[in-house]
């Protein structure tokens, strides 16, 4: 069975011109054509497309994806293996970030107490202080930002890598019931809702069920929120946020 260029940009969500030019480059030259001329790619040339995409993703260039295609004693499921490891690693690296980020924002930014070379050691490439003036603009006359900036400028880089090991865990465990299809207001997700407040609480500032329920609003409403619990597990964010809310009811 053959595809017409047209149905392959389609299944890989490509444009026609990008084929057209790995076509022209010999990074992805179709089986055959059809009578009239046109570029016609059987199920080979969709898996070399694949293997393509990947390493694109990976931040190949497209010479050096040719080598690796191209290198005849390089076993197609070598490539599989080798961009598992790599996807795999960047993984690990985006939830550690993100887990900076959470916490960052919610605290860091709001007197971190760390030396540059600290607070990268500590958060990778993410810089805590970039929410700093935001955070002061928002919650600055509030009661629970001034607590957390009392709190936080007494932390240490020790300080920091414990709490951040800590809030990971509990999104961690969140995600994993949300794996497991538990619904957000069962026993559990409500538990672990319990241990997010907590877990302000004990760091941060005093956590209201009302200024819980508010952070869980918040995590949906602000796209940077969002995207840090989505890269830990898809749905995370309203899952999360449903579960504080179900929690707060229990608890009223």
């Amino acid at each position: 069975m053959s595809y017409s260029v047209g149905q392959v940009a389609g299944f890989a969500g490509v444009t026609v011109r990008t084929l057209h030019h790995y076509d022209e480059i010999g990074l992805l030259s179709p089986s055959g054509r059809s009578h009239a001329g046109h570029r016609r790619y059987d199920d080979r040339d969709l898996d070399r497309l694949q293997q393509i995409l990947f390493y694109r993703e990976l931040g190949f260039p497209l010479d050096e994806v040719a080598a690796l295609l191209d290198d005849p004693e390089t076993d197609p499921r070598e490539h599989l293996r080798r961009q598992h490891d790599l996807l795999s690693a960047r993984i690990v690296k985006l939830q550690e970030m993100a887990a900076a980020v959470e916490t960052a924002m919610e605290a860091q930014k709001m007197g971190i107490n760390l030396t540059p070379e600290e607070k990268f050691e500590v958060f990778g490439d993410f810089d805590p202080d970039a929410y700093t003036e935001e955070a002061a603009q928002r919650w600055g006359d509030s009661d629970a930002y001034k607590e957390s900036r009392r709190r936080t400028a007494s932390y240490t880089k020790e300080d920091w890598q414990r709490i951040n090991d800590e809030f990971a865990a509990i999104h961690a465990r969140m995600g994993d019931l949300l794996a497991r299809g538990l619904p957000a207001d069962s026993a559990e997700a409500m538990d672990v809702a319990e241990e997010h407040r907590g877990f302000i609480s004990r760091h941060h500032y005093a956590c209201s069920y009302d200024i819980h329920t508010g952070l869980g609003e918040m995590y949906v409403a602000d796209e940077r929120f969002t995207a840090f619990y989505e890269s830990i597990r898809p749905g995370l964010a309203a899952y999360l946020r449903d579960a504080i809310r179900a929690n707060a009811a229990r608890n009223s």
